[in-house]
């Protein structure tokens, strides 16, 4: 019978590599308890792994379309902040000359509103977030509309022309008190409107696109998420706090001035509806962006909720599991050091 010896350094050796073990399975376990998912999923679930891996990745593709429906949110917001503002300057114009045709003659109130307006306009209208212009269309980095007030401003320019065109002499000539009020209805309707709401339009005063920003909200919604300066109720402003800033400045009759009213408190009055309109399409698409990004929310917490069920673990589980393997390496350390104090020094007299 062959006797085999087993020296303490083999035991030694041997409670090292199991506390070795227990250490990696502690820092596991820990891990697990820490997070509430398994450590690592590809050994644990083994083919079973990939399911979850897949929605992992479209919980990462979904956080993304939230991401991008934020930015779109944040821009639809403050186009709406600015159409409140141009819907306010605009009501005002109005009231103005809605006073003005009950009879308050002081062209020079009704000409500082519109100047203001053209003003305020030009303002709301080239505001900005995060560096893009908000009612350029997709051309964002450009300044959607020219000033008229500037020096040397096109728009200006423009109106001179066709001013003098039409009358056959400069505004600041004195035959611009003999203009009746049927000339100044056809110079707005034969020549001002179309200008204004036509290809010069584009030369003159917008440097905007007419095609709007297209933001993907979903996997298969498509939603305009930005508003063009070249909108007809933004020419009819324009148009109406034009004509009244250039008119009023004209000693023009009573009838010629009581004509230009009229004309402009239509325009007025059709400016102010379709920047309403504006401001309710706006709404509408803020509305389908917020849906989109709940619903797509609730996409992400059912994925998450399939990969917890996948991946989760028990926590009273995993708790039970790391205080079992502290007791042990506890334990082992304390063997360890009994045996390390084992020596045929300590028997020999």
């Amino acid at each position: 019978m062959k006797v085999s010896f087993i020296s303490t350094n083999a035991i030694s050796q041997t409670l090292r590599y199991q506390m070795m073990r227990m250490q990696a399975q502690l820092v596991q376990h820990q891990k697990e308890l820490a997070t509430g998912r398994l450590a690592d999923p590809g050994v644990s679930l083994g083919a079973r792994a990939g399911t979850g891996f897949s929605m992992a990745r479209e919980i990462d593709r979904l956080t993304v379309q939230i991401d991008a429906n934020s930015v779109a949110q944040n821009r639809l917001a403050a186009t709406q902040n600015s159409l409140t503002q141009l819907g306010d300057v605009s009501q005002e114009l109005l009231s103005t000359l809605t006073a003005a045709l009950s009879g308050v003659n002081d062209t020079s109130i009704v000409r500082s509103a519109a100047n203001r307006a053209l003003e305020s306009m030009t303002s709301v209208l080239n505001s900005n977030l995060n560096g893009e212009y908000l009612f350029a269309g997709i051309n964002t980095d450009v300044r959607p509309l020219n000033s008229y007030t500037d020096a040397g401003s096109p728009a200006k320019d423009h109106f001179d022309t066709l001013f003098e065109g039409y009358f056959h002499f400069d505004q600041d000539d004195p035959a611009a008190s003999a203009i009746t009020n049927t000339q100044v209805e056809e110079f707005l309707d034969a020549v001002i409107a179309p200008s204004f709401m036509g290809a010069d339009w584009y030369v003159t005063w917008s440097n905007a696109s007419d095609q709007k920003i297209s933001s993907r909200i979903s996997a298969n919604e498509v939603a305009e998420t930005s508003i063009t300066a070249n909108g007809p109720g933004i020419r009819k402003f324009a148009m109406a706090a034009t004509v009244l800033t250039e008119f009023l400045d004209l000693p023009l009759n009573e009838e010629a001035r009581k004509a230009l009213y009229q004309r402009t408190v239509g325009l007025a009055g059709e400016a102010v509806s379709a920047i309403a309109s504006m401001q309710a399409e706006v709404g509408l698409v803020e509305t389908r962006v917020k849906d989109a990004s709940d619903r797509i929310s609730s996409q992400i917490d059912l994925f998450q909720t399939f990969i917890y069920d996948l991946e989760g673990v028990d926590p009273y589980e995993a708790s039970t599991r790391v205080n079992e393997l502290l007791t042990q390496i506890e334990t082992s350390y304390a063997l360890t050091a009994r045996i390390q104090q084992l020596s045929l020094l300590r028997y020999l007299p």
